[in-house]
């Protein structure tokens, strides 16, 4: 008998044990039908098994975020019944600690994606069971708005079911926090550490599930005005007196996810009413079923936004992932005359080339305020910032770290996320980013330009900026713990050709920034590589970033062509530093 079948026994029994006490009645069955098929000797079911089993899911920064599914190790009502209770523990704690006699105010959120009403409705339950003001959204929505409401209502933690832009079998919970929990800046912000182990240990500490009491009642489900509110507030957002040309035709997709008619309330109430929905995916349906992958970022993920745009000959192309955080922006470049989707860093340089231009015109000083961004994302911003005048700052990688910059001003990260308006949301935002985005596509094309001529136009001031990557996805995470030892063991000398400068082991930590598992190379031509593990999937990311000046437009193609190579070159360098 191998010793995997003599765990075989225990195994089945942990399984019935945990479909007895199961509150759904479906995944109490779907484990039931694979307990037996396990027991018949089925390898996928016991497989399946096994992994359900294998541990439990850990709470960390991002809250939780795994496959939906019976047992410890999948998103179920289970566990999210034992988070809520924890979490609320945590609550009540740091309320008590910080406001005697206060209590603690928590609203939950949640998308459209398959079981995130019922893992909201539950969470309401447990709250309210133990003591906690707690207000429910009054239907699927973004998660921006529940970043919002954290703040408009005064409370003290938030939570907001969704797995984002994950494929349809998965789901998550995210955790904010408010008024007593934490710092200013951090208030409507997303945890960090070390929040994230308190709140795990509480977690730990819950009981047995029959100990986690739920209320019948006594939760408030939000008026809808919650929704019209934020709607109101990220439409004024627009400066019309400043920037009135609106004369902009947009089209626009959702990702089958909850941003739809929020984005296009918003957009009309700015003065953008032309905006033609993506018919096939203008709808929330938790099986995306027009995509592989519903993230903007993905190959095919915009086909259909683009033909539409093609056909109704838009000059914008607006995309949110499924729960609206994330902003993707297409346009046709006016050089090939094809579309093409414009990398977060582009799109991250022309929103804080215009919210200078903004701030310029409404007479801000520039001692007030920062801008930010994550370290893997462009070195432009901070540049574009300190031409105006602006501190500039570098966090790592996640709005956890951008949105808790004191004064922040503005922060984005590559991965097409963007916070224009921090003192509405402390999150990124694919909504009020889109309104910033089409006033400042309307005011180039009114000057006759696109978004692309610029890009351009910053470039010829600050130095053309180019990025890539490179993911190496593995079946064994300990692959990723060998090529960073790899790489600590014998740093790469150069890269494309220009001598490594700088090396800096991100683990160690700095007074600008705490330790995180990330190898940075700068080279003697400014070339920029960052290495680092993902933090959400098995897989290697490598950053490139080169710089070339350019004198006049003119020089334009020829530095495009030479920073395509430099990067290639790079490329080649880093495959090979990493044994690939």
């Amino acid at each position: 008998m191998t010793s995997s079948d003599a765990e075989l026994p225990q195994l089945l029994s942990d399984a019935r044990d945990w479909a007895a006490q199961d509150p759904d009645p479906a995944t109490a069955a779907a484990l039931t039908e694979l307990i037996q098929r396990s027991g018949d000797g089925v390898p996928s079911a016991r497989q399946e098994l096994e992994d359900s089993f294998s541990g439990t899911l850990q709470f960390g920064t991002a809250g939780l975020r795994a496959a939906l599914g019976p047992g410890p190790n999948r998103m179920n009502r289970v566990v999210v019944r034992r988070a809520a209770a924890g979490f609320a523990s945590f609550l009540a704690t740091a309320v008590a600690d910080a406001s005697p006699g206060t209590r603690p105010r928590a609203v939950v959120g949640y998308d459209a994606r398959y079981n995130s009403d019922i893992f909201a409705e539950e969470t309401a339950a447990v709250f309210t069971a133990a003591g906690i003001e707690t207000f429910l959204m009054p239907q699927a929505l973004p998660t921006p708005l529940l970043a919002y409401a954290v703040r408009a209502l005064d409370c003290d933690g938030g939570v907001m079911v969704t797995a984002s832009h994950n494929p349809p079998q998965d789901n998550g919970y995210k955790v904010y926090l408010g008024r007593h929990a934490v710092d200013e800046s951090g208030r409507g912000a997303q945890i960090v550490a070390p929040y994230d182990a308190l709140i795990a240990a509480e977690i730990d500490r819950v009981g047995t599930l029959d100990s986690v009491t739920l209320a019948t009642a006594g939760w408030t489900v939000l008026d809808p005005s919650i929704a019209a509110d934020y709607q109101a507030a990220v439409a004024a957002l627009a400066r019309p007196g400043q920037f009135p040309a609106r004369d902009l035709k947009i089209v626009l997709t959702p990702m089958h996810g909850v941003g739809g008619d929020t984005a296009v309330a918003v957009l009309g109430a700015a003065g953008f009413d032309d905006v033609t929905l993506v018919s096939e995916q203008a709808r929330p349906d938790p099986d995306f079923p027009t995509v592989n992958f519903p993230n903007p970022e993905e190959p095919g993920a915009l086909d259909l936004a683009l033909e539409t745009a093609a056909r109704v000959d838009a000059d914008i192309v607006l995309a949110n992932d499924p729960d609206a955080d994330r902003a993707a922006v297409a346009a046709k470049d006016p050089d090939t005359g094809a579309w093409r989707m414009l990398r977060g860093d582009e799109v991250g340089a022309l929103l804080g080339a215009h919210i200078v231009a903004r701030l310029a015109a409404g007479g801000a000083s520039p001692a007030n305020g920062v801008f930010a961004n994550s370290i893997v994302s462009s070195r432009l911003l901070s540049r574009i910032a300190a031409t105006a005048g602006y501190a500039h700052e570098e966090t790592l990688t996640g709005f956890k770290w951008i949105s808790r910059v004191p004064g922040l001003l503005y922060g984005y990260e590559e991965a097409l996320g963007y916070c224009v308006a921090p003192d509405l949301v402390r999150d990124k935002d694919g909504i009020s980013a889109a309104v910033l985005i089409a006033e400042l596509a309307a005011a180039a094309k009114a000057d006759g330009k696109s978004i692309f001529d610029t890009l351009d136009e910053l470039y010829l001031v600050h130095g053309l900026h180019a990025s890539d990557q490179l993911s190496i996805r593995v079946a064994d995470l300990g692959l990723l713990d060998a090529m960073m030892n790899r790489l600590r063991a014998d740093p790469p000398e150069s890269f494309g050709g220009s001598a490594v400068e700088t090396f800096k082991d991100l683990a160690e930590g700095s007074d600008a920034l705490p330790p995180t598992d990330g190898l940075l190379y700068l080279t003697k031509d400014l070339s920029r590589v960052i290495i680092r593990p993902s933090g959400t999937e098995p897989k290697l990311k490598c950053y490139l970033e080169v710089i070339r000046s350019v004198g006049s437009a003119a020089e334009l193609p020829e530095a495009r062509q030479a920073a395509r190579a430099a990067l290639d070159g790079v490329l080649v360098d880093v495959r090979e530093a990493l044994g690939l």
